[in-house]
């Protein structure tokens, strides 16, 4: 594999994710339009293997996903890293539930495609799902639209994108504070009982079939889950006040991801659903910040070059996450 030592200038977009959506975990995300953006400035043959990453808006410290994917992928390829100064911008808020280290991840891969010519759609996910632990996010991040994710016995992936519906906007509260992942994946028990299976199972095929068929009075019983949000709860101070807030224009609302950032559906009137969930975290002294998003599309290729034209892909060869 011969690298590309002329891309300086060339740029990277990767969209934020939402993922869960009440009883889907770790399987169903969507990606939505708020943005990871990676420049190269500078890529130095003489310093091989030096990375710098400028972070003009927010700092990460020593977890880079950027990082972390690229070195991942040229020892993988067996090429040598040529001295890199990269400008990252990022309108995704860290550690926030909206799949900010997914779509750095997916920035890492494509900044090695970009020195280093395409790679099947496959082998991108598989590599990102194995570097993030699950691949929710990394599906949503890489395809756009509404993305199912399905991990095979033999640890491989299979994804699914489509369209999400133009007219359902996300109003995404983000409370001002961080929730680590691996914490809130610790919350979560090692077993789930018949009913609590069954229960989410039942909403996750009906929360599909609201969306594709457009019957969105459907999506409030649908975003119910007994798997995650109840174990969670504690640790996402506002989560119980937000599931329980009804509006005449409020589809459903759900913690995205692992939170704290929780999400609320609406075909209509999203800004007055904003100051619902903003009135709630007021009353109780929580700092935040609302955003209306909609969805980044799984067509949608002028909106950000991380994306391809394939809607179905299947990752294979990977060891099952721990």
């Amino acid at each position: 594999m011969e690298m590309n030592r002329n891309c300086e200038g060339a740029a990277i977009c990767v969209p934020a994710s939402v993922a869960n959506l009440g009883p889907g975990l770790d399987t169903v995300a969507v990606a939505v339009r708020l943005y990871l953006r990676v420049r190269i400035l500078k890529v130095r043959p003489e310093r091989a293997g030096e990375v710098h990453c400028i972070f003009v808006d927010q700092c990460v410290g020593s977890d880079n996903a950027i990082e972390r994917a690229l070195r991942y992928m040229t020892e993988r390829h067996g090429v040598e890293l040529p001295g890199l100064q990269l400008e990252v911008r990022s309108e995704i808020p860290m550690r926030s539930g909206l799949g900010s280290s997914a779509a750095a991840t997916i920035a890492g891969l494509r900044i090695f495609e970009t020195l280093c010519g395409p790679l099947p759609a496959n082998e991108l996910l598989a590599v990102a799902s194995e570097l993030e632990g699950h691949p929710d996010n990394a599906a949503a991040a890489l395809l756009g639209g509404l993305t199912v994710s399905c991990q095979l016995q033999d640890g491989s992936v299979l994804a699914a994108a489509s369209h999400w519906p133009e007219r359902v906007e996300f109003v995404v509260l983000t409370p001002d504070f961080a929730l680590k992942t691996e914490a809130s994946r610790r919350a979560l028990p090692s077993q789930f009982n018949r009913a609590d299976a069954v229960f989410n199972l039942q909403r996750v095929a009906l929360f599909l079939q609201a969306v594709h068929g457009e019957d969105y009075r459907l999506l409030n019983e649908a975003m119910r889950d007994r798997w995650h949000q109840p174990f969670r709860q504690p640790l996402v101070p506002g989560l119980e006040t937000a599931l329980s807030l009804t509006h005449p224009d409020l589809l459903g609302v759900c913690l995205s991801g692992s939170g704290p950032s929780v999400v609320a559906l609406a075909q209509r009137n999203a800004h007055a659903i904003g100051k619902l969930l903003s009135d709630a975290y007021q009353r109780l002294g929580i700092a935040h910040r609302v955003r209306v998003l909609s969805a980044h599309q799984c067509a949608n290729g002028d909106a950000s070059p991380a994306m391809r034209d394939f809607n179905t892909i299947e990752a294979t060869g990977m060891r099952a996450p721990s």
